[in-house]
This record gives C-alpha cells, structure tokens and sequence, in this order.
C-alpha cells in the first residue's frame, strides 16, 4: 500500500486585485519525493508557496499538509511545515546558534529538545564553522543553510523552499542541493526555480507553473520533454 501524500492540494486559487494569480492548482505529493516548480518570473511561484506554507490564504480550494485540513486546523498544519522563502528570515544580531534557539521555541520546542535539535540542525547544515558568527555577516551561502537549517529545525515532513538557490554560485548550489539530498528522506519537498537544470538534476517531479494555472507533475526524464514544455509555455505568452 502506498504512504499516504504528505500534500494534498485541490483547486487552489488566488486573486491579486483583478488579477488571477492561481487557478484551480492541484497536485498531491508523497514522502520522498522531490517537487520541482518551474516557471518565468510572475508565473505565481511565490504566491503558490506562500499558499502551501500559510503565510496567505487561497480565495478558493482546499489543502491537506500531512493529514491536517490546512483551514480547519491550522496549528497542527503548521508545525508539519518548514518554509524558507527567497531570502532566508534571519536577525542579523543573533548569532546563528541563537538564530535556530529562536526558531526551535516558535516552534513548540524548549530546554533539552530545543538544544538538540539545534545541535543537530547545525550538523544536518554544516553550520558548525558558523555557529557563533552573526547571521548579518554570513555569506549569502552559509545564510542560506542557516535558514534551511531554521527551516527544519522542528523536523517536518513538508519542506518548502522559494529558489533556494537564487544568487549562489555553482559550488555553493551545488552544495546546497547536496544537502537537500541527505534531507529527503520521509520528507515531501517542493522547490520553485526558473532553472531547468536544476530541477531536472535535483527533483523526482518536475511541473510548470504559467498564468496561475499548473500542469501535471510529471519525472523530468532526460530534460528534452521538460524543457519543451516549459518552452512552449513560455514562448506561447510572449506571442
């Protein structure tokens, strides 16, 4: 019998004013299982994201994070959650081990828990260089590992993750995505990008978001299919 999915999306939608930035997104994903969203700037990425992470509510659909109604219950959706937007949310006056304190206490987590699982997010990340420097002087690649490690420090099964990738250079996404690898494990993970290359390399489920609306997730194969896809999408707006 297959696990149940940890996402479970239907009908999703969202408005922006007049305009229709989502409509009716749906999708279920199952542990282990990487979700690469591509799409041009504007397509509704963020907005998507931002959805599945509740950080905004959709004007119509309904979402299951790993078998709690995300409206219904929100709070014990919530804690299945880890979110790392665009630009990793650190306070450039903690330290990174306070950094990942203070996330460990949002999320529910106290006294002996709290410091293991800082311990070990800093491990998972490879932050142990970094622990007491200053999140406002982190490289934007240890940044980004802070937050990711900030992202899972509470263990969900749901990670979400905004172009993770963005502004690093190829040794640091390439690290980065090494990192991702060892996270996988139990774990649904959707990652947007704009980058063939790196969702064909790093995904399991490839789907391409454009206007609002997205298609089928799909294995990204040889990259051929995808990238047809993906272009004729994209070259079907501009004309």
């Amino acid at each position: 019998m297959p696990p149940a999915p940890l996402i479970e999306a239907e009908g999703l939608s969202r408005r922006h004013g007049r305009r229709e930035v989502l409509r009716g997104v749906s999708f279920t994903l199952a542990p282990d299982q990487v979700l690469g969203l591509l799409g041009v700037n504007g397509a509704g990425k963020s907005t998507l994201l931002r959805i599945l992470a509740d950080v905004l509510a959709p004007d119509a659909g309904r979402l299951r994070i790993a078998g709690a109604e995300l409206g219904a219950d929100p709070r014990a959706a919530r804690t299945r959650i880890g979110w790392l937007p665009e630009r990793a949310p650190l306070y450039p006056e903690l330290t990174v081990t306070e950094s990942l304190a203070f996330a460990a206490r949002l999320r529910g987590l106290g006294g002996a828990a709290a410091r293991s699982a800082v311990k070990r997010a800093v491990e998972r990340c490879a932050l142990g260089e970094v622990r007491h420097r200053l999140c406002g002087n982190l490289s934007r690649g240890f940044a980004q590992r802070a937050g990711l490690a900030q992202a899972i420090v509470h263990e969900p099964p749901v990670l979400l993750l905004d172009e993770p990738t963005a502004g690093l250079d190829p040794l640091q996404a390439q690290r980065f995505h090494e990192l991702l690898t060892t996270l996988k494990s139990g774990r649904a993970i959707v990652l947007s990008s704009h980058q063939l290359a790196e969702v064909q390399a790093g995904c399991d489920l490839a789907a391409v978001l454009h206007a609002g609306v997205l298609d089928a997730p799909a294995p990204p194969g040889d990259g051929r299919a995808l990238s047809q896809r993906f272009m004729a999408l994209a070259l079907g707006s501009a004309a």
